[in-house]
């Protein structure tokens, strides 16, 4: 028997491009190294890259939650021709050295930046997650985890730091044990809507999967008791549909998160320190370190800003400065590796090259 699927409960609602006649769409819903796991129109699929595409003519490699078009093959692997255009896109720079950009997941609405509430909570690294968020193009939630292991006092303290530090950011405090506050999530996972999870090991993205979904449909490992960190338990990027009819993108826990290209969403990010640099100095050349009649300056002494916040702002600058630098380099060494490799092909056209 055929199982038939409307791919638009898989969030797809745009019609295929005339180019597109005679392939089939589907979404990426897992990524195994060379190999993809799809749903399209025929149910469960999985294909692999056609080589002459994807190595031959650039073509964007596709991501968990992409929508590609296939050369369907119901008998073995299809063969996947190209990506679609995505509506929101969220990468990191590889933690590889010389690897630049690696990308993590596509086409969701919601972006679940999860903390615990034990000592994996921190401010700082909240906000690299939501400048990186907000430059994905879809809309951050920040969800406290694990408020079951937290005193109520200390859970309250913390949701206050957050909605302080990100505000009009919505910040939900839940826990997979008892079940409080996954009612508020509800709102993100309607049908056809798609979220990731995005958070460091051990922060409780598994076991709120879970819950989410009524079943144990990922493995779950115990933090260390000494620091309260976790091991991966995801090893790889997976699109999974709730009953609800929404759909959630589990990612590895990352170890290291690097900035990447996000001068939009570190705006977004620091609106409020965007606002105090838009006031006028004293000084137009401004450096807004001890020059009189500083804006930034005036505003952390009379409490708008604090330190702690301006400081974080100028060190994610830094980095995203750093790493355009180095997208840079790497996009004029791909140029010039492209270059090469079209002059030496053309060489051997000629037969100035023995083959």
């Amino acid at each position: 028997m055929v199982n038939i699927i409307n791919l638009e409960d898989y969030g797809w609602e745009k019609p295929l491009p005339p180019a597109a006649a005679g392939f089939l769409p589907a979404r990426v819903t897992a990524v195994h190294k060379e190999r993809y796991e799809l749903i399209c129109g025929h149910g469960q699929a999985f294909g692999r890259l056609k080589t002459a595409v994807y190595y031959g003519r650039g073509e964007e490699f596709p991501t968990i939650g992409d929508f590609v078009l296939l050369q369907y093959e119901p008998s073995g692997d299809s063969q996947i021709v190209k990506t679609l255009p995505r509506r929101s896109f969220f990468s990191r720079r590889d933690p590889s050295p010389g690897r630049g950009e690696q990308a993590v997941a596509a086409n969701f609405d919601t972006v679940f930046v999860m903390t615990s509430l034990n000592k994996d909570f921190n401010v700082s690294r909240l906000e690299r997650y939501l400048a990186l968020a907000w430059q994905s193009g879809g809309t951050p939630v920040v969800i406290l985890t694990k408020s079951d292991l937290a005193e109520g006092v200390t859970v309250q303290e913390k949701a206050e730091i957050a909605e302080t530090a990100f505000p009009g950011v919505d910040i939900i405090s839940v826990s997979a044990v008892t079940g409080q506050g996954l009612d508020k999530l509800s709102v993100y996972l309607r049908p056809k809507k798609t979220a990731v999870f995005l958070g460091s090991s051990g922060v409780g993205k598994s076991s709120l999967l879970n819950a989410l979904a009524g079943e144990d449909i990922m493995d779950v490992k115990a933090i260390r008791e000494d620091d309260s960190r976790g091991r991966h338990t995801t090893t790889h990027r997976q699109l999974f549909m709730l009953p609800s009819g929404g759909m959630i993108i589990d990612t590895p826990g990352m170890r290291e998160l690097g900035m990447w290209e996000v001068s939009h969403g570190l705006g977004t990010a620091f609106a409020d320190i965007e606002e105090v640099l838009s006031r006028p100095c004293r000084f137009s050349d401004c450096r807004h370190q001890t020059e009189p009649g500083c804006a930034v300056k005036a505003a952390i002494e009379n409490g708008e800003l604090t330190a702690e916040r301006w400081n974080s702002y100028l060190n994610l600058k830094r980095e995203s400065r750093f790493s355009d630098d180095k997208i840079a380099f790497l996009r004029k060494k791909q140029l010039r590796h492209k270059t090469l490799a079209k002059w030496s092909k053309q060489k051997k056209k000629n037969g100035e090259i023995r083959k």
